[in-house]
């Protein structure tokens, strides 16, 4: 199913565990890595070459959300929209970003650029609303903030992650 390649960094993951099972979230994350996504097959294949059961290793990619079971756009945007970032216009920022890409939740806009979802705690309730752009935190966001880091992306740009005007100092 994959190269000589990442056959070989499967042999190398595999080995730093005693027990093969515990090698399923890394090889997950490499399979998503490689394709984008966690298919199907990427499952079977992963359940054979571990010697598990197929449901098992579906039954870990669909309980973490960090794996994704479809293809997705360029960029995933995961909005944040538990109470922390309720309280603060996380409402309104989704609202924002489903009209200006023209799409709802949980869909990809027709050039396969960005794929939307809201997902529930995410961990930066001191920042928020907050959303998860693929691997980075965009965090203090209003409807200015959501455009120019918008536009940033469209452009091919990566906005530089982390805390927003908010942000605290401690030193």
């Amino acid at each position: 199913m994959f190269g000589e390649a990442f056959e070989k960094k499967v042999d190398e993951m595999v080995a730093r565990y005693p027990q093969p099972r515990g090698a399923v979230m890394p090889l997950l994350h490499m399979v998503q890595e490689e394709e984008g996504y966690v298919s199907p097959e990427a499952e079977a294949w992963i359940a054979q070459r571990l010697g598990l059961a197929p449901a098992y290793v579906h039954g870990v990619t669909t309980f973490y959300t960090m794996y994704r079971t479809s293809k997705q756009g360029r960029y995933l945007l995961q909005l944040c929209t538990t109470v922390s970032c309720m309280l603060r216009g996380c409402d309104n920022v989704l609202e924002h970003i489903k009209q200006r890409l023209g799409i709802e939740e949980g869909e990809t806009t027709a050039d396969g650029t960005f794929t939307l979802v809201t997902v529930e705690c995410l961990g930066s309730c001191g920042t928020a609303p907050m959303m998860q752009v693929n691997d980075d935190y965009y965090e203090d966001l209003d409807i200015e903030r959501v455009d120019a880091l918008l536009d940033a992306l469209e452009r091919g740009e990566r906005p530089e992650p982390g805390p927003g005007p908010c942000r605290v100092l401690v030193e």
